[in-house]
């Protein structure tokens, strides 16, 4: 049976439903397919009962890991309306509550004895891509994974429901380390207290772990406390626990207003028509095909650049809310599935293929080497960049660029070696790695170099022995290096002592797929969106989204 057909069976059945049981349906469905039959089916489900595409209901983390701290507090508002809350009270009923403003704040339970809660973290990475492949890596070793979000680092852990007891646990980490793997490690917390959301309707306290809540104007103002953040949303909110004892306010939200909000942060409301266009067909093929990210936390992707900036409708603009308009339903796809459609700010003159940046089983072949420039500012297949010389070439030509001129198109930054080891130092300790207690570093040097000129890895010499650093984590291990486009020079004393390097480089961020400033310099040369659009994804095709269209094959 094809994915078309299944989908067109199970929509007929949840579309006959109505309220909860559809919703029940749809959540049947999702977890009775395949991984990649999922995404497309919960997509047809969706659609049917909202009546097209730009109404498919996301659910983002706008505030994750709220709670961490006693101190935590969120404050949301109807602007010219009221909230409803609804949650379950002390009899097992809903309850429901309306008011105009409420303020979440964490109590505190004593706990004794404490809680201990425990996962094998089988790997730690820098990136949701790097996580995923290392996590089909297991798998392939015959280990069930999921995929955590605990801080600002992607961790993939034994599944907890498979490895649910001290002892099956402990025996997976022994075999794993008897077999040389270094770096699983048992994760062993103790609660002696715990956070509960609490707030205040009336002259009554409510105490509870979910919160549903929605407004009468579709509108609902969220302000953070801390980092004075004060955003509007559309649509209704969660309040609701995490896998890391903390809790995500989840905003349920139409395809169509999330992409009011990403748009204006992604590339700015002032950028070029035709460039506001592009980033509007990638933000909502990126959201539709990335829906798998926080499974283990019951919703689907974040708000911050760990997915897409996401801030609500405060920044939405005409502008930016006509190019949505004109695109509605358009998405980028290669041989009828959604494109991994990576985007960055600034490419330094050539974009990254994909594997110059992360591992991965899967060949992305519209993820290419892209010369940025339309005046032949370079020729990749004459000049490779993987030879040092020819990349310091590159690096020092700076004209005839679509970037050309902007701010982090070249840069350069010295650091000392005491930096460079108390960076490194830190990030090898977030990742939980076994050689982060090395004491100096002696030197640095890059040791593969992709033909597109990305650092693919570097090793760095310490007092307790070599260390060896892959693409995508140089970023997180070092500072300043801004992207994976550099070269480094070594700086020393009088007395020709090595004191630290120099990065000159070029570009901001991964590198992989659109340039933003890049598609600023086309629209502003006339390109319409298509065009910029298949000149930094080649071999895509623009098509309305359908049920037809694979999101994600999970291969």
């Amino acid at each position: 049976m094809t994915i078309s057909t299944i989908v067109k069976q199970t929509v007929a059945v949840a579309g006959s439903m109505s309220g909860n049981w559809h919703q029940i349906a749809v959540r049947c469905i999702r977890t009775t397919l395949s991984v990649g039959t999922m995404v497309a089916v919960g997509w047809a489900a969706t659609a049917t009962r909202s009546h097209g595409a730009e109404n498919i209901e996301l659910e983002v983390g706008i505030v994750q890991h709220f709670g961490q701290k006693a101190s935590d507090e969120l404050t949301l508002k109807s602007p010219g309306g009221q909230l409803t809350l609804k949650f379950t009270g002390g009899n097992g009923e809903t309850k429901t509550l309306t008011t105009a403003e409420v303020t979440i704040e964490m109590g505190t339970t004593e706990l004794s004895p404490p809680l201990v809660q425990e996962r094998v973290v089988l790997s730690s990475h820098r990136s949701f891509e790097s996580a995923e492949e290392s996590a089909n890596n297991w798998r392939d070793r015959g280990i069930e994974v999921e995929l955590a979000h605990p801080a600002n680092i992607w961790q993939v852990w034994a599944k907890r429901e498979i490895y649910n007891t001290p002892l099956l646990r402990r025996l997976l980490l022994e075999n794993l380390q008897a077999k040389g793997h270094e770096l699983p490690s048992l994760d062993t917390q103790s609660f002696q207290k715990i956070h509960t959301p609490s707030w205040v309707v009336g002259n009554y306290r409510y105490h509870r772990r979910h919160l549903d809540i929605t407004s009468s104007s579709n509108r609902i103002r969220v302000i953070q406390a801390e980092g004075d953040r004060n955003y509007v949303y559309p649509g209704s909110l969660t309040l609701q626990p995490d896998a890391y004892g903390s809790y995500t306010l989840v905003n349920h939200v139409p395809l169509a207003s999330y992409l009011r909000g990403v748009v204006p942060y992604e590339i700015g409301s002032q950028a070029p028509y035709a460039a506001i266009e592009a980033q509007a067909v990638i933000a909502r093929t990126y959201a539709l095909r990335n829906l798998r990210r926080f499974q283990i936390d019951d919703y689907q992707l974040c708000a911050d650049t760990h997915c897409q900036v996401y801030r609500g409708l405060t920044a939405a603009t005409p502008t930016t809310d006509r190019a949505i308009q004109a695109t509605r339903g358009l998405v980028l796809t290669y041989q009828n599935e959604l494109i991994d459609a990576l985007y960055f700010s600034t490419s330094g003159g050539v974009t990254a293929p994909y594997s110059d940046v992360w591992p991965g089983r899967v060949d992305r072949p519209y993820l290419q080497a892209v010369v940025d420039s339309t005046s032949g500012a370079w020729n990749l297949s004459r000049q490779d960049l993987s030879d040092e010389e020819t990349f310091r070439r590159f690096i020092n030509t700076k004209k005839g660029f679509n970037e050309s001129g902007r701010r982090l198109f070249r840069w350069r930054e010295k650091t000392s070696l005491e930096e460079m080891a108390e960076f490194l130092q830190k990030y090898l300790q977030r990742h939980k790695q076994p050689n982060h207690d090395f004491e100096s570093i002696q030197k640095v040097e890059i040791t593969e170099r992709s033909r597109a000129g990305r650092v693919v890895e570097m090793e760095v010499q310490t007092d307790s022995g070599p260390i060896s650093i892959p693409a995508d984590e140089i970023r997180n291990a070092f500072y300043p290096p801004i992207s994976t486009l550099f070269y480094i020079k070594p700086i020393r004393n009088q007395k020709e002592q090595l004191q630290g390097y120099e990065f000159i480089g070029g570009g901001f961020g991964h590198g992989v797929g659109l340039s933003q400033y890049g598609a600023y310099h086309l629209a502003n040369l006339g390109w319409s969106s298509a065009e910029i659009l298949a000149f930094y994804y080649p071999g895509t095709q623009l098509q309305p989204l359908s049920e037809d269209i694979v999101f994600w094959s999970g291969n």
